[in-house]
């Protein structure tokens, strides 16, 4: 026994004594280079987020509608014209195995108020289950037998995934005809005035070239990660699309609820299939070719956000690494760009693209679960209280203002953003380096009703614990490395962050081991 005690002290004290010769010579530089760079981010993110902050209170104060900025006028109907004086619109509705949702996406798409003769919606079916495919192909059928003109298209592949269908779609011989394109996902539910407050936009403004409708999610009081995620969507929506659409007319495309002049999409190229976020590589394209976008905050689509941890995962890494593999592709190219003014070229690249898809990500995730728990640790480097407290402070409630009713729930947030970092992070370097999975594509599930019949809108709830499937390993490592700085502040620190990393630690345990979003049983 002696010798067992004597043989753990000996252990203690070599692990003491090296970590002692590595610390002050390694270590306190290290973190020092570290805690600088992440200050120096944190200064962009909140000059960016007060920049827009100002823009935005610009916007509302001087009233810088839509209607005011561009030429806007209903359509009319001409007597000697008939319906030949409305453009042709192309509706275009990818799906994917959408058993849940086909029927109201595309019954929503034949729902559109327009001139029966001037329209055409486009069933882009990419199903590889055939029950599906036959579902969704009765369902087209359905709709023809009502008058409507609607095409049921398939393909032998999926390359390209959804860049890759719709690029089949717009090469269909009566597409020729159309002049605008709508695009609506396979969970978008759009209100029938939609092409009458959109359309008449681009007809009066050659310049356009495309015209961005708001999401309106149906289930954001689901769960609580459904809230979060709402939290951040309508931060993103009401202030990061608008502010976009009034300063340089360029904004992300959302990749639905959205409608293209077919031209412009043309011009740019047309839909390519290099990255997993296609619809930004259009618009980027597309803006350095000098078309204008605009954003319509008052247009709401309704939609569905993913209420199961996985669905979430799979979307928010697409989201992340393909904004950051689009930026490294990009970035020559938009340089070298002469029809496009070098603030614009600035706001892209800076903006756009480095502070939001890149610093953002990275910076939540290294400075408040790396960096700031290493100080605990290592006392010789110390955080300015600006830095840990009111930078992060005065960026949350910034972030707070795209969703007032979930101001109480901001705490929960700010512990979700930090522990959905690490995934994004991971994502984000995967994209720059252009590493495995990079061009991963999987569908976001959607549930639709189908949890509304089982049980009165709560999913029957069914314990499940498989390793890999279920439990995220570098959650879980990040949560033990937070609990672990968390317990050394109590015992020899003095700053007293113990409660953040005691509950941050709890975040990424909970989120290791998937206890977030709606349960769904396997059967």
């Amino acid at each position: 026994m002696e010798a067992f005690q004597g043989a753990r002290d000996d252990i203690s004290f070599q692990i003491g004594l090296i970590w002692s010769q590595v610390k002050e010579p390694v270590i306190v530089p290290l973190l020092r280079v570290s805690v600088f760079l992440c200050l120096a981010m944190s200064l962009m993110m909140l000059v960016e987020r007060v920049y827009m902050g100002f823009v935005i209170c610009l916007v509302k104060l001087f009233g810088r509608k839509p209607e005011k900025r561009y030429k806007w006028e209903p359509m009319k109907d001409d007597v000697e014209l008939g319906n030949s004086i409305y453009p042709m619109v192309l509706v275009q509705v990818p799906m994917y195995n959408e058993r849940e949702v086909y029927q109201l996406s595309i019954g929503a798409a034949c729902g559109l108020s327009w001139p029966s003769d001037r329209i055409i919606i486009q069933i882009l079916d990419d199903s590889t289950d055939p029950t599906i495919k036959e579902l969704v192909q009765m369902e087209c059928s359905r709709w023809a037998s009502k008058g409507v003109n609607i095409k049921y298209e398939v393909r032998d592949n999926r390359n390209g995934y959804k860049a890759g269908a719709l690029k089949e779609g717009m090469k269909r011989s009566y597409v020729k005809q159309c002049d605008y394109v709508a695009i609506f996902d396979a969970d978008f539910q759009p209100e029938t005035d939609f092409l009458w407050r959109t359309v008449p936009f681009l007809v009066n403004n050659p310049e356009l070239g495309l015209v961005q409708a708001r999401w309106k999610f149906v289930n954001a009081n689901e769960c609580l990660m459904t809230r979060m995620q709402e939290m951040s969507l309508d931060y993103h929506f009401t202030v990061e699309q608008e502010v976009g659409s009034s300063t340089y007319a360029f904004f992300g495309f959302n990749g639905t609820a959205g409608v293209w002049r077919i031209s412009a999409l043309n011009e740019a190229g047309g839909w390519k299939d290099r990255t997993t976020v296609e619809d930004m590589d259009l618009a980027v394209r597309a803006s350095l070719k000098g078309w204008k976008f605009l954003y319509l905050a008052n247009l709401k689509v309704k939609n569905e956000l993913p209420s199961t941890l996985k669905a979430y995962r799979y979307q928010q890494h697409r989201w992340s690494c393909g904004p950051a593999n689009l930026f490294k592709k990009m970035f020559t190219e938009i340089m070298r760009n002469k029809k496009v003014s070098l603030w614009k070229k600035i706001y892209v690249i800076y903006s756009f693209f480095f502070v939001r898809k890149v610093v953002a990500h990275i910076n939540t995730f290294v400075f408040y679960c790396i960096v700031l728990p290493a100080t605990v640790v290592v006392p010789e480097v110390a955080v300015p209280k600006w830095g840990a407290v009111y930078i992060p402070s005065i960026i949350t409630l910034l972030n707070a203002v795209g969703t007032p009713r979930s101001l109480h729930l901001l705490v929960f947030w700010i512990l979700f953003e930090n522990t959905m970092s690490l995934h994004r992070t991971k994502a984000t370097i995967i994209g720059l380096l252009e590493a495995s999975r990079v061009n991963e594509w999987i569908v976001t599930e959607k549930l639709g009703d189908a949890l509304k019949g089982k049980g009165g809108g709560k999913a029957p709830k069914k314990f499940r614990f498989k390793i890999g499937e279920r439990i995220h390993m570098l959650e879980l490592l990040v949560g033990f490395y937070l609990f672990f700085c968390g317990c050394y502040d109590i015992m020899f620190g003095k700053n007293r962050f113990y409660i953040f990393l005691y509950i941050q630690s709890i975040a990424f345990f909970i989120m290791a081991f998937g206890y977030v979003g709606t349960f769904v049983p396997n059967s």
